[in-house]
C-alpha cells in the first residue's frame, strides 16, 4: 500500500506566510494538507503559489479573519463549504473534500472567548452543529478525517499549566466532553495512537517567551475514523515549523496512513 500523509496547520495568515507553506509542502510532501486561519478572501488566496508547488487547492475565506483551505496532490472533490450559514453568518470555518476516497475536513473551531457569554455559546452551538453534520453525513466505518484547530485541549497532558487553563474556553469539562463525543462516535486521535507523552504541544502564545519555555497547548488534531486509524503508521507535531522569523503561533500536525 502507498503512504497517505496528511497535514493540518493553523497558518495565521496564509498570504503572510506563503513562503513557509510552500517550503513545508516541498519538505514534508503531504498528499493532503488542511489550513486554518488563512485570513483572506478567496479572490486573494495564493492559488498560483500553491499550484507552482505542485498542489491543487480549494478555499473558503473571508477578509482578515478565519478562513480554511485544503490542498492536495490530486484534485480534491468538494463536499462541503461551511457548516450552518444561519449560525456562522459570514464566518469561514469548515471546508470538506474527497481525496483518494477519503472525506477530509479542514476545521477552524471557534475560540470561545473568555469561556462565557455569546462567543462561548457560539462555540458550543458550532460544535453541536459539527457533530450533527458529521454523524448524519457519514458512518463510523466510512473513511473520514477531521483535521484542524479544535481550540480544545483533550486532557491534562495537552496543557502546560492545568491550574491556569482549567475552566477556560479551551479547557473545561464541557469542551472536553464535546471532543470526547466525537471520539465515542468513532473518531480516533491519531497523535495519541503513537505518543502518550505529555508536554508536546501544537500552539504557543507569541507572548511571555511561551515557545522557548514550552508553555503551550495541544489543540490541533487529525481525527480519523477506524478504517483509517487502523492503518495509521505515524503521527507527529512538526515543531521545527514553529521556529524562525514571523512564524504562526501553531505548529503543523501530521499523520500518515497505509492507504490504497
Amino acid at each position: 500500500m502507498a503512504e497517505l500523509l496528511v497535514g493540518s496547520w493553523n497558518i495565521n495568515s496564509i498570504r503572510m506566510r506563503i513562503e513557509r507553506v510552500t517550503a513545508w509542502l516541498a519538505e514534508r510532501k503531504p498528499a493532503v494538507a488542511c489550513f486554518q486561519e488563512t485570513k483572506t478572501e478567496d479572490t486573494s488566496f495564493p492559488f498560483s503559489e500553491i499550484e507552482a508547488a505542485g498542489y491543487r487547492a480549494i478555499a473558503l475565506g473571508q477578509k482578515s479573519y478565519n478562513g480554511v483551505a485544503l490542498v492536495s496532490l490530486d484534485q480534491p472533490a468538494p463536499l462541503a463549504r461551511g457548516l450552518d450559514r444561519d449560525l456562522e453568518g459570514g464566518d469561514a470555518r469548515l471546508l470538506a473534500a474527497r481525496v483518494k476516497d477519503v472525506a477530509v475536513y479542514s476545521l477552524y473551531v471557534p475560540n470561545g472567548g473568555d469561556g462565557e457569554g455569546e462567543k462561548y455559546d457560539y462555540k458550543r452551538r458550532w460544535l453541536e452543529s459539527l457533530f450533527e453534520h458529521v454523524t448524519t453525513t457519514h458512518q463510523p466505518d466510512d473513511p473520514v478525517l477531521l483535521c484542524g484547530d479544535f481550540n480544545i485541549a483533550a486532557d491534562e497532558r495537552d496543557v502546560h499549566d492545568v491550574d491556569q487553563w482549567e475552566g477556560s474556553a479551551l479547557y473545561n469539562d464541557e469542551m472536553r466532553g464535546m471532543l470526547q463525543r466525537l471520539l465515542a462516535w468513532g473518531f480516533v486521535d491519531t497523535f495519541r495512537l503513537h505518543c502518550a507523552d505529555d508536554a508536546i504541544y501544537s500552539w504557543w502564545d507569541y507572548r511571555q517567551l511561551a515557545f522557548p519555555k514550552n508553555m503551550g497547548l495541544r489543540i490541533d488534531y487529525v481525527l480519523a475514523t477506524r478504517p483509517l486509524a487502523e492503518r495509521c503508521r505515524a503521527a507527529s507535531i512538526d515543531r521545527p515549523y514553529r521556529k524562525g522569523k514571523k512564524p504562526s503561533d501553531h505548529a503543523p500536525v501530521l499523520a500518515s496512513f497505509d492507504w490504497p
